[in-house]
């Protein structure tokens, strides 16, 4: 196999978002004394998620703005608890991005697996993420030194799976599509993204999903690219 670019995906694929995402609700949460509000987090956070992912599936299919994500999700999420503050949930929003900035928890094999490809490749990361956000999660996570590159959705104009991302990421670091490969978790945005691009493409099954694309490498951990690289 012919390669000289690795794109990784960001969120879920080396940085934890899970986990990450979780622990600065959490610092949020508690911050503005939300129990009084809600059972608990875990309710809060359960009801968090099912507007969040609604209106990410609208801000790919280009449907709503980033704004309207950032704080709709929180916004719809108070309701359900009967806080109607807009600009709580603006500030709230603020808080929470900013927090998530801070928090560094990668997958196991994360740093020592880009330590490993560095020597041999060159690596970028190609991210749905928000611009501003982004950028100082990977900086602080200790492994931006190994990237070339990082392609945000936000820049491009368009979210992955849209081929137009894939085609800047391949213009802004010189690469060709067949010495290519991405690297990432999501079924939707990275791997039918990349398969319907034409590149190269491997799916990082955490979570053992049932995967339809047949003949897609597919690993469940970041050291089994050692295998592959």
């Amino acid at each position: 196999m012919l390669m000289k670019h690795l794109f990784f995906d960001w969120d879920g694929t080396l940085w934890d978002f899970e986990t990450n995402s979780a622990r600065a609700l959490k610092k949020v949460f508690e911050k503005h004394n939300l129990q009084k509000y809600c059972k608990s987090f875990e309710n809060f956070i359960g009801e968090y998620e099912i507007h969040n992912q609604w209106l990410w599936q609208l801000y790919r299919q280009g449907e709503i703005k980033k704004q309207q994500v950032s704080v709709e999700r929180f916004g719809r999420t108070f309701q359900t608890f009967g806080i109607n503050n807009s600009e709580f949930a603006e500030q709230f929003s603020a808080e929470y991005l900013l927090n998530t900035t801070l928090q560094t928890q990668l997958f196991p094999f994360a740093k020592e697996i880009v330590v490993y490809l560095h020597s041999k490749y060159h690596l970028h990361i190609i991210t749905n993420g928000f611009t501003e956000v982004q950028y100082p999660k990977i900086e602080n996570s200790g492994i931006a030194k190994y990237f070339s590159q990082i392609i945000t959705s936000e820049e491009a104009g368009v979210l992955k799976p849209n081929a137009g991302i894939f085609e800047m990421a391949l213009k802004k670091t010189n690469a060709k599509i067949e010495d290519s490969w991405l690297i990432g978790d999501d079924l939707e945005a990275d791997i039918k993204g990349a398969v319907d691009f034409g590149m190269n493409c491997i799916f990082v099954n955490y979570k053992k999903n049932v995967n339809p694309f047949p003949n897609i490498l597919e690993i469940k951990n970041l050291e089994e690219l050692k295998k592959i690289f």
